[in-house]
């Protein structure tokens, strides 16, 4: 595989952003008092999806380099975004939580940000400084709790654990296993301690048996599962679903994956994963290939950057972990996750490209 030009790459994310904006506009479609309809939450995304492959096609024309040299300035810039966010009249959100910043009509998450710019950070330092590895252990550590500091205040559980995580991912496949296995292990009593707090302790219960309080803290783990059921193997079809916003809060944006199970049954939910696994194979395909260390774990990064939210998403919603509101990637409504991961897609074609421009490929 000489060739830089694989358009599996950014073909499929652009099918799943299709199918997400369809799905969206067949749960929040409404006919209005005057007879009208309303696909205002389609328009939005789609007008989204716009500006994203705008990014995607900026972000595919800078050099890498552009990105390395940048890398802490861009992570700084987010990570003070993220502050912001905690900021009386600068941030907004729901449900007792802080995430978003509002500029007029516009609002968007900084987490997405600060993970994006994360991962090129971590890539940066990890080939270019040649550290070693207790020496990169600890500094991706101190990155990490850093970073993670505003996003805990929000509170945002599960974007701690995206940045946990994804920064464990990068260090693996630099370094190995041992460190990571090590901390992890020291670690758990903290996440444990920390899930026994507030609306974390309440997503725990509604995981462990979401019936013991089904109008309560189970209502939304529920609600999805039966989502699920409705669908069946055919699924209800567009516009049909039972379950729509009225029974499935969030439908949307982080059950749309539930959404898609009912309105389009077992055929839809496996096409998506099989697009998804598709995706994952090609870069995996690319990354075997490349010898460039630095190109080899950006492609890495960039995978699992998008592979950790899916994960915790479906898993989420399916109830095989618990519930911590995280958008699926190229499908939920939301310009902040739209954007920033069109932004990876783009990083990754421009690593591609100059990966196979400069013939630094490996033979099968």
């Amino acid at each position: 595989m000489r060739s830089g030009r694989d358009p599996v790459v950014w073909i499929v994310p652009l099918i799943l952003s299709a199918l997400g904006i369809v799905v969206i506009l067949s749960l929040t479609t409404v006919r209005l008092g005057d007879g009208s309809i309303s696909f205002v939450l389609g328009q939005r995304q789609a007008q989204w999806l716009a500006v994203a492959l705008i990014c995607m096609l900026i972000s595919s024309a800078l050099p890498l380099d552009f990105w390395w040299e940048r890398s802490g300035l861009f992570l700084s810039s987010s990570w003070i975004l993220t502050w912001l966010t905690l900021i009386p009249g600068i941030g907004t959100g729901g449900g007792g939580a802080s995430r978003w910043i509002k500029l007029g009509s516009i609002s968007f998450q900084p987490l997405e940000l600060l993970v994006f710019f994360l991962m090129i950070h971590l890539c940066k330092i990890y080939t270019r400084k040649k550290l070693k590895s207790f020496r990169a252990f600890s500094l991706t550590l101190l990155l990490i709790f850093i970073a993670a500091v505003p996003v805990l205040l929000q509170p945002d559980l599960g974007g701690t654990l995206l940045l946990f995580f994804l920064a464990m991912g990068i260090y693996v496949q630099a370094y190995g296993f041992l460190l990571p296995l090590t901390s992890a292990i020291l670690l758990s009593p903290v996440f444990v301690f920390l899930s026994q707090k507030g609306y974390r302790q309440r997503r725990i219960v509604a995981w462990l048996d979401p019936w013991s309080d089904p109008s309560d803290v189970g209502y939304q783990t529920i609600q999805g599962l039966i989502a699920f059921a409705n669908g069946g193997f055919w699924g209800t079809g567009l516009g049909k679903a039972v379950q729509r916003s009225r029974f499935l809060p969030a439908a949307h944006t982080d059950f749309v994956f539930a959404a898609v199970a009912e309105t389009l049954g077992v055929i839809g939910s496996v096409t998506v994963l099989s697009l998804f696994s598709l995706w994952f194979f090609r870069i995996y395909c690319h990354f075997r290939q490349a010898e460039d260390s630095s190109i080899a774990l950006l492609l890495w990064a960039g995978a699992l950057s998008i592979a950790i939210p899916l994960i915790i998403n479906i898993g989420g919603i399916s109830n095989a972990i618990p519930m911590t509101g995280m958008p699926l990637p190229f499908l939920s409504y939301g310009g902040s996750s739209l954007v920033i991961s069109w932004l990876k897609i783009g990083l990754i074609l421009r690593a591609m490209r100059e990966l196979y421009d400069g013939k630094r490929w490996v033979e099968d």
